[in-house]
């Protein structure tokens, strides 16, 4: 995949662009929906902030293969102005700070029911045997929630980040969005 995406680059660099923006993958570990069916998880298997750790093993060692191919591309294309963005930071840094930041618990979902070992999903509807019909309705204030259904972000988390990606403080190099344009 990162062969491809460095590909993709280099082709798109011999068509004359010169200003490209990469960021590197989330914290697939600390997906609500991932942390849905766990229960009693043996010691180690999940991290400080209650993800799965070798899922996030497996988003960090992808993140640190892409951010060395990107490291090459900048020599490759020396033209070019190529900022990569570590969303892996502002993901996990939000989900691990998900109260201080004015959010609800990180693993609750907005939209969709999610109890007593039942999960419907956003919008769905699971008939009951007894009759009754369980929806997956959303949740009465999506902009406490970080996750929206489980697996997306919120628009109020996607602020949250998008004010980090517009200050440069995720990126490398850390320049502000309105400079990633330029060649430094």
């Amino acid at each position: 995949m990162i062969t491809q995406l460095a590909l993709a680059v280099q082709h798109l660099y011999t068509q004359g662009a010169r200003a490209f923006w990469i960021h590197n993958t989330g914290p697939i570990g600390c997906l609500p929906s991932t942390l849905l069916g766990i229960s009693n998880p043996p010691p180690g298997f999940l991290d400080n902030n209650g993800c799965v750790k070798t899922q996030n093993d497996i988003a960090k060692e992808f993140n640190r293969q892409l951010k060395n191919r990107v490291v090459k591309l900048r020599a490759d294309l020396p033209q070019a102005a190529i900022t990569y963005v570590d969303i892996y930071a502002a993901k996990y840094g939000l989900i691990s700070n998900s109260k201080q930041q004015g959010f609800v618990d990180a693993k609750k979902i907005c939209c969709g029911y999610h109890k007593n070992g039942i999960d419907v999903g956003c919008g769905g509807i699971l008939a009951l045997p007894n009759g009754t019909q369980i929806s997956g309705t959303s949740c009465k204030d999506p902009s406490s929630y970080i996750s929206w259904d489980g697996v997306h972000f919120t628009e109020a988390a996607n602020h949250w980040i998008a004010n980090l990606l517009f200050n440069g403080s995720i990126s490398d190099p850390p320049i502000p969005i309105t400079h990633a344009c330029y060649h430094t």
